[in-house]
């Protein structure tokens, strides 16, 4: 799937409602994640909090009865990058860190974290813990192996 100019503005006016609601003056910092939930038979895109309140929607056109078989794949990357386009707004949001944007699919299935902010960290892909479980494993079979 290649992103169209239109598609881009569509999720990137998307994400920017998202970030109005969350901003600077309110003297509350919820403690929420962001989660996405995509259709890809009706090209809806959705942004709830951990409360399943709705924050905002739209309809993105060029995802409607879309047939692919990598169609979450794509939309991740997609989202990935429009996210790290307004890097800067969603990045100061009046959000308790961390928190972050994570992709579902319309049965409420986490597909991938798409966006994590933190202090110190901002993850916007998932590369950097690919392998994780297996050192963590490792460590664990060389450390209970030290204690025999």
């Amino acid at each position: 799937m290649t992103e169209t100019e239109q598609t881009q503005q569509q999720i990137e006016r998307f994400l920017k409602k998202i970030t109005q609601k969350f901003t600077a003056s309110d003297c509350d910092m919820p403690m929420t994640d962001i989660h996405l939930r995509v259709s890809q038979d009706s090209g809806d895109l959705m942004a709830f909090d951990d409360s399943d309140e709705e924050i905002t929607r739209c309809v993105i056109s060029q995802w409607i009865d879309n047939k692919s078989d990598n169609f979450y794949q794509e939309v991740s990357l997609l989202l990935r990058s429009e996210l790290n386009r307004v890097k800067d707004q969603i990045e100061n949001m009046s959000i308790m860190k961390p928190y972050s944007f994570i992709l579902e699919d319309e049965d409420k299935n986490n597909i991938s974290e798409l966006y994590l902010v933190d202090d110190d960290i901002v993850i916007i892909n998932d590369d950097l813990m690919h392998g994780l479980d297996s050192d963590l494993d490792n460590f664990l079979k060389d450390l209970l192996s030290k204690e025999e």
